[in-house]
């Protein structure tokens, strides 16, 4: 199954791959962001809210990344008309 989307990935059109390209950076950007504010909260004990937002930066540029995938997908499919 992960092969068979790894091999639908590469018949992308150019303009949607670039696009899927950049969402995903930016969804990386925003993990590495977590990450840093998670890691300094547990390094130290500045605030409850550093957590919260650390968590929630995590679980938006998990979102974001699987958003981008899925819709570049689709559009891809739609650009070719096979739905």
């Amino acid at each position: 199954m992960f092969t068979n989307l790894l091999n639908y990935l590469k018949k992308v059109d150019a303009d949607t791959y670039q696009i899927i390209k950049k969402g995903l950076k930016f969804s990386f950007v925003l993990c590495i962001l977590s990450a840093i504010l998670l890691f300094a909260y547990t390094g130290i004990f500045i605030s409850p809210y550093v957590y919260y937002i650390g968590l929630s930066l995590f679980k938006l540029s998990c979102y974001l990344g699987l958003e981008f995938i899925v819709c570049g997908l689709v559009m891809d499919t739609i650009k070719k008309k096979l739905i």
